[in-house]
């Protein structure tokens, strides 16, 4: 839903790794009862491991990367118990090269807010004129004042999603009232602005110190027009924050954000969308509603995909699956596989389609 500015990233630092490879050695098989593994921060090393060694079916993944290659990828990757087992580029992306999130990054956002709330800056059952105070929609007072942050992490403000991207006052309009409809919007960008007024910080400053720098990651946001912000990293700094996610917020030893609020955040948050949590897509559950939409489908999200997969999802095909029953985060950067999409699109389960005739 975002419109993405051309951008000079000269003399910006975007930190990147090279794998140590020991995908040789047989011992570096995931099982079960092995801890996970987590890269260290400032560091060039990360482990992998082979997909031979986990027993995969090798012969498929010639045809899983002609299949990236052809939709536009610039870069995939899977990690299991936090080991790279495949790490790919292409049209001449590489490690080293950042490449936007689009909404994928509204789980950064939720991540943040989650750790806002656990510092005991906000609430996020608190109504988002208590931070902003009023006046920040077009709504009138007593209909502004229903929409709590906990909304806007859900996507039930009531606001109009049919006004654009731009989320000036004048741009968000009433159409029902808070909690009784999902829409999916970009309104939930004001909680950058809640976290930054209740933390007396900027968005990025905040973000960079509890969330960036703690799991090594980098990158920046990018003013992308409309109050709003797109994050740019590279490749292994995306999948840094999806094992964070695998781990439920835990760090190696360090609990980033709470586990209560992050099981929140990938579990059905509302009544009207159970494919949502808190700016989480949710594979496997009964039904779904999709952007630009209000129609509601049965079955789950991705079919071919697990059903306890969790998903960050944007623009152009932009993925992070999280998939805990098989300890596996996977990675997908570039342009839009099949023409511009919002956030979903049939890339999904095609792509899962191949991914399974490797993993299975």
């Amino acid at each position: 839903m975002r419109k993405l500015f051309p951008l000079l990233l000269t003399g910006v630092l975007f930190f990147s790794c090279s794998s140590s490879d020991d995908s040789n050695n047989p011992d570096t098989s995931p099982t079960p009862e092995e801890s996970m593994y987590f890269p260290d921060n400032n560091t060039d090393v990360w482990e992998t491991t082979s997909p031979a060694s986990l027993g995969w079916n090798e012969s498929a993944v010639p045809a899983l990367l002609q299949y990236l290659e052809e939709k536009h990828s610039k870069s995939f990757m899977i990690l299991v118990n936090g080991k790279i087992v495949m790490e790919n580029y292409f049209d001449g992306h590489s490690a080293t090269t950042p490449w936007y999130w689009a909404s994928a990054g509204k789980t950064l956002t939720s991540t943040v807010t989650g750790i806002a709330q656990q510092e005991n800056y906000i609430n996020i059952n608190n109504k988002v004129s208590d931070y902003l105070g009023t006046g920040w929609t077009s709504a009138n007072l007593d209909k502004e004042n229903l929409i709590t942050c906990r909304h806007l992490l859900t996507m039930s403000s009531g606001l109009d999603d049919s006004l654009g991207d731009d989320v000036s006052p004048e741009n968000l309009q009433y159409v029902a009232d808070a909690g009784t409809r999902w829409a999916y919007h970009n309104v939930y960008v004001k909680l950058q602005d809640v976290v930054a007024q209740a933390t007396n910080q900027t968005w990025s400053g905040y973000f960079n110190s509890k969330l960036r720098d703690p799991i090594g990651m980098t990158g920046v946001w990018i003013d992308s027009g409309d109050d709003l912000s797109v994050y740019w990293s590279t490749t292994r700094s995306m999948a840094r924050f999806g094992l964070l996610a695998l781990n439920n917020g835990k760090w190696k030893e360090t609990q980033i954000i709470n586990t209560t609020y992050f099981n929140e955040a990938v579990n059905t948050s509302q009544d009207i969308n159970k494919g949502y949590g808190y700016l989480w897509w949710l594979n496997g559950k009964q039904s779904y509603h999709l952007p630009q939409t209000q129609f509601e489908f049965n079955g789950s999200i991705i079919p071919s995909g697990a059903n306890d997969m969790y998903m960050a999802l944007g623009k152009n095909d932009q993925k992070i699956y999280v998939i805990p029953s098989k300890k596996m985060v996977v990675i997908r950067m570039g342009n839009a596989a099949d023409g511009e999409n919002f956030a979903l699109s049939g890339f999904d389960d095609n792509l899962w389609q191949k991914i399974n005739a490797v993993i299975e």
